[in-house]
């Protein structure tokens, strides 16, 4: 496959692209991009052209924005480079998890593909990053967990929290003072009446204790009930 030109603002486009629909089967559009990235709906526009021209992307006017092949396998390529850094600077470098992704976007275009390598070697080729998130093989490979929103769920749901996004860092801190954290047995108990907080049951049978969350917090984390997982197989280059 022809090498594409790239710079570090097609990549963080196609990452955004992916990302959003990581989780989701839905499309991400221009002002849903534009909202993501923080620019202007007309600089958008512009780089989606660009995007296209480069073979990266599938776009009609009024459309959704959806990645070719070539541009999965560059915002696999980025989102690896993305959770690898996020992972080292968690694991070796005491980062809190809401501090690490600004730091990872700085570091993610500069460093080289053998450093990536190494760095992955390094901790040990880890599967996910501090919220959750499946890091990609060097091949392209994703394993994503089947997991549902716990703000989606039926009362009397158990499971285990498998993925928090990584959205808003007040919200990542709030979760740290109430040790709420990955791999957390949880069980959804209901809600208070009149379109009250949602309650749940955090941890095993011996430890656990109820909290009252709201609906932004039940948006956030991700539930999973089987051992059942989603391959995304990319082709190499």
């Amino acid at each position: 496959m022809k090498a594409i030109p790239t710079s570090s603002s097609v990549e963080d486009y196609v990452k955004v692209i992916y990302a959003y629909t990581e989780w989701q089967d839905k499309p991400i559009n221009s002002s849903q991009l534009a909202t993501r990235l923080g620019v202007a709906n007309s600089s958008v526009s512009e780089m989606v052209r660009k995007l296209k021209d480069l073979g990266l992307v599938n776009h009609q006017p009024y459309s959704s924005i959806e990645l070719t092949e070539q541009g999965l396998t560059l915002a696999l390529s980025m989102v690896r480079r993305h959770r690898l850094l996020e992972t080292y600077l968690a694991q070796e470098l005491g980062y809190r998890w809401d501090e690490v992704h600004d730091e990872a976007e700085l570091l993610e275009h500069a460093v080289s593909d053998t450093f990536i390598e190494r760095l992955s070697a390094k901790l040990g080729n880890p599967s996910r990053d501090p919220h959750g998130d499946p890091i990609p093989g060097p091949d392209g490979q994703i394993d994503l967990p089947v997991a549902h929103r716990l703000v989606e769920l039926d009362p009397g749901h158990r499971g285990e929290i498998t993925r928090i996004s990584d959205e808003n860092p007040e919200l990542l801190r709030y979760l740290d003072e109430e040790r709420i954290e990955l791999d957390a047995a949880i069980e959804v108990l209901g809600r208070k009446p009149f379109g009250g907080s949602l309650v749940i049951r955090l941890g095993d049978s011996e430890h656990s204790r109820e909290l009252d969350l709201s609906d932004e917090i039940g948006a956030a984390l991700w539930v999973r009930d089987t051992v059942t997982h989603k391959d995304c197989t990319v082709p190499t280059r």
